[in-house]
């Protein structure tokens, strides 16, 4: 089976992948022409589409071009075709990986990064348990607060720069496998995301979900489960802007023939308890083995659990994809999962049997609250911004041992000097200027907030 782009195309190589190489004679586009069309409303064909990224391969697109068309993108945006059709060059512009010797469904998770999301650590897990195939390859703009794969390194021997034979075969084996992002995968969005990150112009949605579409249909994956955060603990503030990104997505997979449910998520908070690597390591294995957690987080990992099961068609109906992903949990299998996992990453599980095993910090302190009153909101950005401090080591090393725990949410009433959180940390210099960041991420106020819907839209 191969994967043709539109002009044909196409070119195997003998591990089971798929590589797509550049045209020998890229399409002739003045590009200034392609800028001046965009900013008066025009829509680019496909031809011309696949122009600028062959443009990009060739390395002949000027890069003052490149930066013009990404502002004039990101001001006047891209309908749905042609997100579509980006997404697919995109994908296209490197190596797309065959799984089709693996029977199982494959679908991809994917979430736009929140403080103290601990659902990318278990729900691969969870999925795999219930005969899904969760690829994992992330990318620098996954790693928006502190990152999955620094939260996995914690677990002494792990490691994640693995080859794509690899990655593939514990895809194989175990059905889950976690990798850096690899550089023969959409290596033209590489591209355009330094750009992006040059000009401002990282927030641009359709060049957000055509990234996730390319990216992870060349890891294999078949259906998409998005979680689109919106607040102050994550890179999208306004609810509309997140609305509007869960759309776009939604209709790019479709134009682009991939199933999906995206989902637009609240994280004016940290998600769950703890905030940190080893921390949410523990919190998450927690969960793993007894089902218990902040309701946020047990409520997230659950919810997304069943759209991974239901969208897999692995359980013919909504009921039995919650019986099911409940049963994984309950019977241990979501447990024994992860530990393959682990352990296929060069992990050392005993970390995972005995978590106190895993780096703790020397000292321990509570933030007090400083009145009585009820937590009306929480800045979970500073929150995240005061851990970063706490673990920064003297040779530019982040520390896996520190961090924040049992955190106070909205809507809890506490007294005067009564903790809002426990402080982890290991060095005397860092605490002070962590401290700003913690005290002010709190406010407190004498009248109980209105509770906040945790899920907010679902689009299929």
């Amino acid at each position: 089976m191969w994967r043709e782009g539109g002009d044909g195309r196409r070119l195997a190589n003998g591990c089971g992948r798929f590589m797509v190489t550049k045209t020998n004679e890229a399409l002739r586009v003045p590009y200034g022409f392609l800028i001046e069309k965009k900013r008066d409303g025009g829509e680019f064909t496909e031809e011309e589409i696949k122009a600028v990224v062959d443009a990009l391969l060739d390395e002949v697109l000027p890069s003052h071009q490149l930066a013009g068309l990404l502002l004039v993108i990101y001001f006047r945006g891209l309908t749905v075709a042609e997100t579509a059709a980006l997404s697919e060059e995109l994908m296209l512009s490197g190596e797309v990986l065959n799984l089709s010797a693996i029977a199982k469904p494959k679908v991809a998770h994917y979430a736009t990064g929140g403080v103290g999301d601990k659902v990318p650590l278990v729900l691969p897990a969870i999925a795999a348990a219930c005969g899904v195939v969760v690829p994992a390859m992330i990318g620098e703009d996954e790693n928006f607060i502190i990152g999955t794969l620094d939260k996995l390194s914690a677990i002494p021997g792990f490691r994640a720069d693995e080859s794509l034979k690899d990655f593939i075969g514990h895809l194989s084996s175990v059905g889950v496998a976690y990798a850096s992002r690899h550089a023969s995968i959409a290596p033209i969005d590489s591209v355009i995301f330094a750009m992006r990150k040059e000009v401002a112009a990282v927030p641009c949605l359709p060049l957000i979900a055509a990234s996730i579409l390319s990216r992870k249909s060349a890891e294999g994956a078949e259906g998409f489960v998005v979680d689109v955060k919106w607040g102050n603990g994550s890179f999208i503030k306004d609810l509309e802007q997140a609305k509007t990104l869960a759309r776009t997505i939604a209709r790019a997979c479709d134009a682009f023939q991939r199933k999906s449910v995206v989902l637009v998520t609240d994280i004016n908070q940290p998600l769950g308890d703890s905030v940190g690597t080893a921390l949410e390591i523990e919190e998450a294995v927690r969960f793993l083995k007894t089902e218990e957690g902040e309701d946020d987080f047990k409520q997230l990992v659950l919810r997304m659990g069943v759209e991974v099961v239901r969208l897999a068609g692995v359980a013919g109906s909504t009921l039995s994809a919650k019986q099911m992903v409940q049963r994984s949990l309950s019977s241990g299998d979501a447990l024994k999962k992860f530990k393959e996992i682990i352990a296929a990453h060069g992990g050392d599980t005993s970390y995972i049997d005995d978590t106190e095993k895993l780096p703790k910090a020397r000292f321990v302190r509570k933030l007090p609250a400083p009145k009585r009153g009820y937590i009306h909101t929480i800045n979970a950005a500073m929150i995240v911004r005061g851990v970063r401090i706490l673990a920064q080591r003297p040779d530019g090393t982040m520390d896996p041992a520190v961090g924040v725990s049992k955190i106070m949410k909205v809507g809890i009433q506490i007294k005067q000097g009564e903790p809002l959180m426990m402080i982890h940390y290991n060095d005397e210099k860092n605490l002070e200027p962590a401290l700003e960041y913690l005290r002010n991420a709190y406010r407190l106020a004498p009248k109980r907030p209105a509770a906040a819907e945790l899920i907010i839209e679902r689009i299929a």
